[in-house]
């Protein structure tokens, strides 16, 4: 098995594989969609239209089609479209039906998963907080007042696409449509109206009279006609609970989420190949990739509790749009080969043999003319194969690896021999290192005189839910109270201020100092902060700012977990006694006055809040920072680099950007310079940036700039220094290539660059990975090769 290994320095896009016709009457078996008669395997990617932007739609788009694929499939937010009840909102990159109208003029299908909840790690897993705070609701269970709302959003949503004809039998794009999601996973502890909460939703979503199936994934009890599916990492083992129905796997994640704190998760491509080779080779009908494009959390979108801004997923397409080299075209190969056997898959018997132990040749024969079609597999973690088939050939067949055999009798395929180009993305610094000028920035205190001196907007004799108070229309929720303490007995130096949160992040003052702060890590979102404080006698007043950092998205009753310092208890413990004022009268103050005054919008009149001082303050807490920036040149994605501040948000031209937390970093250990793809894989291996912040870059969308020059402002949370911030673009710095015998390795550049060196190339098997190669002078393997 000679290779062919080569690095450059640059690359560029791949052509389109093939198109799909549209417009169909859809139907289906235990072997096939079938499209107007025609069947078909499906092979989809994820993509979710609020996490881009409409300018970015139609490149991801046919980077998706360029890919092989067949359909693009997304969720409908309901909190985007329904922030409040009966007010609709589909503007912006919130235009489902454009989107999709998009999908359709690619020539892709597209798969509509309403839910309407949908997790994605979205904060509060995509419900509008008005839902939780109706009179006498409970969420995704046999309730009346919960599925009026959800069969009144879902009814706006079909009709929307009814009205739009996109629907497939209307010679639309969408072929399949989903209604609820997971329940399957968690709706034991909802007991007999879990089941007929289910029954409920199936009838609810056929008597939308859609012409195309529906689909409940995870559920294995789904009522007939709904079709039954599979999410994970591997779904060959699912079977559906009809026999008739097809075996679909509606999400193969290709990698994971990134929480503030956590390390980077990586998926390699040859597992993701792997998983989807054994479905294919096991039965499968519908294979959809979670996520083929992640994107960004704008706004405060991210769920979680502590999902990041970045919902990058190691996916095919990487944040920004780029092509995520080798997954993407490592994937694009095995939908040219798994397309060759299209009919046969579609069509032909199946049967296995083994051939030692872990290894199986899976046979697809076509009845009426005898044509094969096959996988030879090794599930084996650790040790490869060598398999004779007779007649048909000798294969080597390396450690939890398939190779795809057209006619049986030629490898065309094999899901560890990665002949795509490996990019290494780099961030360039706009304008030249010689050239380059740090930002220059005006600030702004965030008015908290009201608030340090208890003054709220109104008040209860309890700690209050943070969610349920706030209604999401703002991270932060401030409490505030007063104790007396003329005649206490007890001294009143070092006395500790004991406040027990459901999380996530908690700031304290006494008397209008700052006292501390402490916010949850390791998972762990509820805490107990403790201060010492000087208290005086008379009155003294305790002002707490409650921050959140995304909502549960997940499990039995996400909906009804605790946020912020609902019930407490806060205690101030003296030398002698103990005083619990969990009791008192709070005031209360939703957001900051920053963000009912707009200070992130620049074309509001804010001029004489903002001051322009020889000395930017640095690491001052709660405090709003302003500069003005040119639009990088070209066409490569923009971030910002916030390295050195804290946490808080960011805005460009008034339009969110997302949360930060730079200053969060990953713990040092689980990371390694190697990975083996062999092996089931997990979300913590394979891990990378142990040590460094979780996320220090963040999207700028180029529709978001303009050309006659921009504004970011920052609202610095915890304290920062808004000094070494800078704008950089992201593209290709080197690309790396494996040529197998028997293939061709295509190097290409990236928006218009061209190669410009060789650095390295050898037969053989060269040691070291992309950009750090060395020779094997093994002289039987290896020849230098001049340019």
């Amino acid at each position: 098995m000679s290779r062919y290994w080569t690095e450059v320095l640059v690359i560029a896009s791949l052509a389109c594989l093939y198109t799909c016709s549209l417009g169909a009457n859809i139907s289906y078996d235990s072997n096939a969609i079938i499209i107007n008669g025609e069947r078909r395997i499906i092979l989809s990617g994820a993509i979710h239209y609020p996490r881009s932007t409409v300018e970015m739609w139609p490149d991801i788009i046919q980077k998706a089609k360029d890919g092989g694929l067949d359909a693009i499939e997304s969720y409908v937010f309901w909190d985007r479209h329904e922030p409040q009840r009966r007010k609709y909102d589909f503007s912006g990159n919130l235009d489902f039906v454009k989107f999709f109208k998009l999908v359709h003029e690619a020539g892709l299908y597209a798969v509509l998963r309403i839910g309407p909840y949908v997790c994605a790690e979205w904060t509060y897993g995509g419900f509008p907080l008005w839902l939780h705070n109706l009179p006498g609701v409970q969420l995704r269970t046999d309730n009346e007042v919960y599925k009026n709302e959800m069969q009144t959003f879902t009814t706006k949503i079909v009709n929307m696409c009814k009205e739009a004809s996109l629907f497939a039998s209307q010679g639309g794009p969408i072929i399949i449509a989903q209604i609820e999601n997971e329940y399957g996973n968690i709706m034991g502890p909802y007991g007999a109206a879990g089941k007929s909460y289910i029954q409920w939703c199936a009838k609810m979503a056929v008597s939308q009279n859609i012409g195309v199936p529906w689909i409940m994934c995870q559920q294995s009890d789904a009522p007939q006609p709904m079709i039954n599916t599979c999410n994970g990492f591997y779904c060959d083992n699912f079977a559906p609970n009809n026999p008739k129905s097809p075996k679909m796997f509606t999400e193969n994640w290709t990698g994971w989420f990134k929480n503030w704190g956590g390390k980077h998760p990586f998926r390699t491509a040859e597992d993701v190949a792997f998983s989807v080779a054994r479905f294919f080779q096991s039965g499968g009908v519908f294979n959809n990739y979670y996520m083929y494009h992640g994107g960004t959390n704008f706004g405060r979108t991210a769920g979680g509790p502590y999902i990041t801004t970045s919902y990058d997923y190691d996916a095919p397409l990487d944040e920004y749009g780029n092509f995520n080299q080798p997954k993407w075209g490592h994937l694009k190969d095995l939908h040219a080969a798994l397309k060759l056997g299209e009919k046969i898959l579609t069509t032909g018997n199946r049967t296995s043999k083994q051939y030692g132990n872990n290894v199986y040749l899976t046979t697809y024969t076509n009845a009426n003319d005898g044509s094969r079609f096959c996988f030879l597999s090794n599930s084996d973690g650790s040790h490869d194969a060598n398999v004779d088939l007779q007649q048909d050939g000798k294969y080597f067949v390396p450690a939890w690896s398939v190779s795809i055999l057209e006619n049986c009798n030629k490898e065309v395929y094999n899901t560890a021999k990665v002949n795509a180009q490996t990019s290494i993305m780099v961030k360039k610094q706009v304008g030249s290192s010689r050239h380059h000028k740090r930002l220059s920035w005006v600030w702004a205190p965030e008015a908290i005189k009201d608030t340090l001196t208890g003054k709220g907007r109104f008040k209860a004799d309890l700690l209050l839910d943070q969610k349920q108070t706030t209604a999401d229309s703002s991270d932060y929720l401030w409490y505030m109270t007063s104790v007396n303490m003329n005649g206490k007995s007890s001294s009143l130096e070092n006395v500790t201020l004991r406040v027990s949160t459901q999380g996530h992040v908690l700031h304290a003052f006494v008397n209008r100092k700052f006292v501390g702060s402490q916010w949850g890590t390791d998972g762990k979102y509820s805490f107990v902060l403790e201060k010492l404080v000087s208290l005086k006698p008379g009155t003294n007043v305790i002002t707490l700012l409650s921050a959140t950092v995304g909502l549960a998205n997940y499990g039995s009753f996400f909906d009804l977990v605790p946020v912020g310092i609902v019930g407490g208890p806060i205690e101030l413990i003296g030398a002698n006694s103990t005083w619990n004022i969990s009791t008192n009268q709070w005031s209360y103050k939703v957001g900051l006055n920053g963000e009912a005054n707009q200070l992130y919008n620049p074309n509001r009149a804010h001029l004489r809040r903002w001051k322009a001082t020889q000395n930017v303050p640095v690491g001052r807490l709660m405090t709003w920072y302003k500069t003005n920036f040119k639009s990088p040149s070209g066409t490569d994605p923009v971030v910002v680099d916030l390295q050195g501040m804290g946490k808080g948000q960011a805005w460009v031209n008034g339009k969110s950007i997302g949360r930060y937390w730079p200053s969060f970093n990953a713990d040092t250990n689980g990371c390694s310079d190697s990975c083996d793809y062999r092996g089931g894989y997990f979300s913590e291996k394979c891990v990378t940036n142990c040590g460094n912040p979780t996320q220090r870059w963040y999207h700028v969308p180029r529709s978001f700039l303009k050309n006659d020059g921009n504004t970011l402002i920052l609202f610095e949370e915890f304290g920062g220094n808004p000094l070494n911030v800078s704008f950089q673009t992201v593209t290709v710095g080197t690309v790396c290539g494996d040529a197998y015998e028997g293939h061709e390795l295509d190097l290409s550049c990236q928006g218009g660059q061209t190669i410009s060196e060789i650095k390295f190339a050898s037969y053989g098997d060269p040691q070291g990975k992309c950009g750090s190669f060395k020779k094997d002078y093994d002289s039987d393997r290896f020849n230098e090769i001049s340019f």
